[in-house]
């Protein structure tokens, strides 16, 4: 339920209470002033969903003044044995509200890039010294979670200008992000990556589903009542920082040591997280009624929707085409764990040794002209299997090698064996 505070000239505060009872207004308190002319002051409770059709209708009042209070209040009546049901306050919020906190959250940009900058210096830091929960903390701190809320907000209700003004600010942050750990990377001399910044430059094939989430699950949290739900708002931010904190961080440390093919990686990441987070978020918006209204409000266009919408699909396909028609580059994590599978297989088919464990990853060197799989791979000899260890070994890096060249992964498989023996009291 939220409070509305509604000044209208003398003699209009009865209008007033009328519109807020037909919408099971509650609590309801008119009152006289005087500001620069005599005035009445209506104080009305409205559930959530009745916001914007309360607004609607109060426009038509001269001279009305409006103060909204965006947060849940508990208004209770007689009896008492009803309070229990009368504070349940599980109802979405109106898309006005929706609309309105995601205008006023475009504030100062002093902040907003100092956030920036700051959560390039943590997640350098975590990058840098393999650090993992500081990339958890770079996410608390990134401000990428609004901007990327607000242009699927803008997008739901076709507002072109909160649409360029979210883009902007969602690029700017992202570009301090970048040069941040840029100027980090070059003035403490780092000449190799770490291996963290590795492990998160490794695109999966499914890396699409992370942003298709947390769009989803910020568009949620934005239209719940705050107390519908004990998911927080920092939870759901920090999803979708998630999403963009580390790849941020490796664009710029990668560009610093020339590993360009981090970098594009990192910025295919950026671009993919964008458009799946502004396609879900937008097309859940919509669901929950957020659009152009009727309203003083209104500054949506029907077709500056459709546009942006076909926009991102049209962005969010081409990505995906590029992905998987640019193997291994942008799909070596699902690649290495196919290929640990088919490690797995090869063994066993072999039937010399028994696995012991299987370690498959594309290394960090960069060898130009290949993209090198390397598969670690331990194994201890079947028994009453009298082959030797050197026999055993050139076996299996055969079948290995075999195997994944089967698979046409477009990579060079470099296999080592290692043959282990057991205790000479278990034998």
């Amino acid at each position: 339920m939220r409070q509305l505070i509604i000044q209208v000239p003398r003699g209009n505060g009865t209008a007033v209470i009328d519109i807020a009872k037909s919408h099971n207004g509650s609590n309801l308190v008119r009152f006289e002033g005087n500001a620069d002319e005599p005035i009445d002051v209506v104080i009305v409770h409205v559930s959530n969903r009745e916001v914007g059709k309360v607004l609607e209708e109060l426009q038509d009042l001269p001279k009305v003044q409006i103060t909204f209070i965006p947060t849940g209040v508990m208004a209770l009546q007689p009896p008492a044995s009803e309070a229990a049901q009368q504070v349940v306050d599980v109802e979405e919020r109106s898309p006005i509200e929706i609309f309105l906190s995601g205008l006023q959250s475009v504030g100062s940009w002093r902040g907003f890039l100092g956030y920036a900058a700051l959560a390039g210096f943590v997640v350098w830091i975590g990058l840098y010294t393999n650090t993992s929960y500081l990339l958890v903390a770079a996410m608390l701190i990134a401000p990428f979670a609004g901007p990327a809320m607000n242009t699927a907000i803008a997008t739901a209700w076709g507002d072109r200008k909160l649409l360029g003004r979210s883009i902007l600010r969602y690029f700017a942050a992202l570009a301090v992000t970048i040069v941040t750990t840029w100027l980090l990377s070059l003035i403490l001399r780092q000449e190799i990556p770490t291996s963290l910044m590795l492990d998160n430059s490794q695109v999966s094939a499914v890396a699409v589903i992370l942003p298709l989430v947390a769009g989803a699950a910020g568009a949620l949290n934005l239209v719940q009542s705050e107390r519908s739900s004990l998911v927080s708002g920092a939870a759901t931010g920090m999803l979708v920082a998630a999403s963009l904190a580390p790849p941020a961080g490796i664009v710029g440390m990668a560009s610093a040591i020339g590993r360009w093919d981090m970098v594009i990686s990192g910025l295919f990441l950026l671009f993919l997280q964008l458009c799946g987070i502004n396609f879900s978020a937008a097309l859940l918006f919509r669901v929950f009624g957020l659009s152009a209204q009727e309203t003083r409000y209104q500054r949506g266009q029907k077709r500056v929707f459709g546009i942006a919408l076909v926009i991102t699909v049209i962005a969010l396909a081409g990505l995906l085409t590029w992905q998987f028609s640019n193997s291994p580059n942008l799909q070596r994590s699902s690649l290495a764990q196919r290929a640990n599978a088919e490690v797995q297989k090869a063994v066993e088919e072999v039937g010399l040794a028994k696995l012991v464990e299987s370690n498959v990853r594309f290394t960090r060197s960069n060898i130009e002209g290949q993209d090198t799989l390397l598969s670690v791979v331990y194994v201890q000899r079947q028994p009453q299997v009298t082959a030797s260890n050197e026999e055993i070994r050139d076996r299996l890096t055969q079948a290995i090698q075999t195997q994944l060249l089967k698979q046409d992964l477009n990579v060079t498989p470099l296999v080592d064996v290692n043959v282990l023996e057991t205790p000479a009291s278990k034998q």
